[in-house]
Order: C-alpha cells, then sequence, then structure tokens
C-alpha cells in the first residue's frame, strides 16, 4: 500500500516546516509533534503509515520513542525513518536496532527523503 499519511517528530520548528513543505508539494498528508510524548499520542489518535523521528528532543529521545513504537503490537507496523543531525555509524546501527527501518543525516537531501519513501511504500 502507498504511503499517504505521514507523522513528523522534530522539536525543531524549522525542521517540522521544511519537511512539512517537501512532502505536502509531493502530495503526502502530514501530521507533526514536537516531541515523543506528543507523537506516541498521535500515532495512537490517527495512526500514521509513516513516522520521520528526529532522536535528540527533550524529554524522551527519538531512540526511545522508536523502540517504545515497535514494541507495541498497535503500531509495530508503522515504519520509521530516523532523520537527525547525528551522523556517527554507531547511531546508525543503534537507530535501526531500536527498529527503525531507515536513517537519514540532517540536513535531509529531498530528493534523498522521497526515494527512502517510495521504497517502503
Amino acid at each position: 500500500m502507498a504511503i499517504q499519511k505521514i507523522l513528523i517528530v522534530d522539536d525543531s520548528p524549522t525542521e517540522r516546516y521544511f519537511l512539512t513543505d517537501i512532502l505536502v508539494k509531493k502530495g503526502y498528508s502530514v501530521s507533526t509533534a514536537e516531541n515523543g510524548e506528543e507523537a506516541l499520542q498521535k500515532i495512537k489518535a490517527d495512526k500514521p503509515q509513516l513516522i520521520l523521528m528526529d532522536i535528540v528532543m527533550p524529554g524522551q529521545n527519538g531512540f526511545q520513542v522508536t523502540r517504545a513504537i515497535t514494541r507495541d503490537p498497535e503500531t509495530q507496523d508503522v515504519p520509521i525513518i530516523i532523520c537527525t543531525s547525528k551522523g556517527q555509524e554507531t547511531d546508525r546501527i543503534w537507530g535501526l536496532r531500536q527498529g527503525a527501518r531507515d536513517y537519514i543525516v540532517k540536513p535531509v537531501d529531498p530528493t534523498e527523503l522521497l526515494s527512502k519513501i517510495a521504497a517502503l511504500g
């Protein structure tokens, strides 16, 4: 099934706007969350088909939220792409171990992002 509904989880308003702009122009339906707690509520209320997850956020970090999502039977089938400034290989490996399907380092290249979403759909 093609992906339509995407949840962006990032504490940066600029990053949320940037990612939303890319996705809306390509016809995706986008919602946003500023932190992990808000993301978990939105996922339960209106299950997205894909989550773009930042790592460095107040409260729970993106690794913790990704782990919570992928361990919950209600949400474990929602793919997660981590979008973060943490570019170390160990961060990428850890993110994938938490259950993320893919890992993108900021600044996000729109073409790379859209191709990774298409590959999941």
